[in-house]
């Protein structure tokens, strides 16, 4: 690379014009607007991550007066009618048998139990015909 510093060497800037000095941002402009347009297209990609943390609400919509019967599932998937052990072959007759007359259930899993053992749980109760409630623990963090 060569430099004229103005003197009687003979180049484009011989006639005493200063030499430019601007820095130009086009490019920089460019490269801006490109990721820009990246990160917008991955932006959402991000909510869809791995990680989540369902079991928290902000509010609770509505209060049953009448003995509500709970499905529990604990870490290891064991399902519990109350506070019985029970199998998932015999849960919606052992409900029919406790309760008679009730069309709503509510399952209550712990957070670190497989989704696979809860959604088996709602597929045989739904199939059942019963109204499924899930319970959540209310996020004091966000009121």
């Amino acid at each position: 690379m060569a430099i004229n510093l103005g003197g009687s060497g003979g180049g484009r800037r011989s006639r005493g014009l200063p030499a430019m000095a601007e820095i130009n941002v086009t490019p920089f402009v460019d490269v801006a607007l490109v990721l820009l347009i990246i990160f917008m297209i991955t932006a959402h990609a991000m909510d869809s991550g791995i990680e989540i943390d369902v079991p928290k609400t902000r509010s609770v919509n509505t209060i049953t007066k009448d003995i509500p019967v709970v499905v529990s599932i604990n870490k290891a998937g064991e399902l519990y009618l109350g506070k019985d052990p029970i199998n998932i072959n015999n849960l919606v007759d052992e409900i029919h048998k406790r309760y008679p007359g009730q069309n709503a259930v509510y399952i209550k899993a712990s957070a670190e139990a497989t989704m696979d053992i809860g959604v088996n749980v709602m597929s045989v109760l739904g199939n059942a015909k019963f109204g499924i409630n899930v319970v959540t623990q209310l996020d004091e963090g966000k009121r």
